[in-house]
């Protein structure tokens, strides 16, 4: 959920929270308090993480993050570790001294792109872009930044107002792959190309895969998902609230298919402020961009509705004080969900 360097964040007046029984929803979740805090050193000033990805392999958790540069703007980082309870402990490592280097590089995305036998790090900075590597456990070892266009789609660029393109999320089925994008203006944006053709192709086709009239209810930080045990997927996307942000959630028969509603409103939604609990105070005041855990890692990420699902997002205090959006203390936290319902048709597995 980033702009780009030059551009400054608006944000919508918080205002009285409606009397919504959110206790009814389709979702209830449990918060954590923040398990992964920045760690700035000489070289990275480092105020905040956010739009954390997530990977489990080679008996790990691998996270990557965006973190705001010393120089104004937005980089990447990478940690990680075995047990989240540790999760603080494990040292950063900052992307902008890979080979992917210095600039404006945020919102990753990986993923193990099987056919090639290559790791996969997509992410937003010139458009939408991406780095390779064959070991995953080794961060300096991604390449210098790719591009999947060669310019803006003219889909995007017709609708796109004065919204941003951002916040890139691939996922593939049996013969195609498909790059989401958002754009801070009601719009998701698909785009397709063969798993043969990947990463190349994705110029050829791109088309509005949602749209909402008033660009709050269809913000940024698309997610789709593989429901394990189902053809169907599930898409969730970054909302803004009248208590921060929070997530709507849609299923589609296909990829490429029509979102249907699931847990889409304010007083049924995904996640949000509603419908989430904490042990203490809360520790955040809305679910911003995150990422759910999924049951694997290659390009066709599947989460499992047979167990509870847990969602890795960032966090900002309620209340905080810093206005500049560059300097907003974010944090990462886990969600895990008490309630859901059964779409991984668990009840006719028993």
């Amino acid at each position: 959920m980033l702009r780009s360097r030059l551009a400054c964040c608006a944000f919508l007046a918080l205002t009285a929270l409606p009397a919504f029984a959110a206790e009814d929803g389709q979702f209830q979740w449990k918060s954590t308090a923040p398990l992964i805090l920045p760690k700035p050193d000489a070289a990275h000033a480092s105020l905040a993480l956010k739009d954390p990805t997530v990977v489990f392999a080679n008996g790990k958790f691998h996270v990557f993050a965006t973190t705001p540069s010393e120089k104004g703007g937005w980089e990447m980082a990478y940690l990680s570790f075995t047990d989240w309870a540790k999760a603080n402990d494990a040292p950063i490592t900052y992307l902008n001294t890979s080979k992917i280097g210095p600039g404006y590089h945020c919102a990753p995305q990986v993923f193990y792109f099987a056919p090639q036998k290559l790791w996969y790090l997509v992410y937003q900075g010139n458009g939408a872009m991406y780095s390779t590597t064959s070991n995953i456990d080794d961060p300096m070892s991604w390449s210098a930044p790719k591009t999947f266009f060669s310019k803006m789609p003219d889909t995007v660029k017709d609708a796109i107002g004065k919204g941003y393109w951002l916040d890139f999320w691939n996922i593939c089925d049996e013969k195609n792959c498909y790059l989401f994008g958002a754009d801070d203006n009601g719009h998701i944006f698909r785009s397709k190309t063969t798993l043969a053709d990947f990463p190349n192709g994705y110029d050829k086709e791109t088309v509005i895969a949602a749209a909402e009239p008033n660009k709050a209810d269809l913000f940024e930080a698309a997610m789709i998902y593989k429901i394990k045990g189902t053809e169907k997927y599930l898409a969730a996307v970054e909302a803004m609230g009248p208590k921060g942000r929070y997530f709507r959630s849609w299923t589609l028969d296909k990829l490429d298919s029509e979102w249907k509603p699931l847990a889409a409103k304010l007083d049924d939604a995904f996640a949000s402020a509603l419908n989430v609990r904490f042990d203490g105070a809360p520790s955040s005041e809305g679910v911003s961009h995150g990422e759910l855990i999924r049951t694997n890692a290659d390009q066709t990420p599947e989460v499992d509705f047979c167990k509870p699902l847990q969602f890795l997002y960032q966090a900002l205090e309620p209340n905080a004080p810093e206005k500049n959006y560059l300097k907003l203390p974010y944090r990462l936290s886990l969600l895990t969900a008490t309630k859901q319902p059964d779409l991984g048709l668990c009840a006719a597995k028993k």
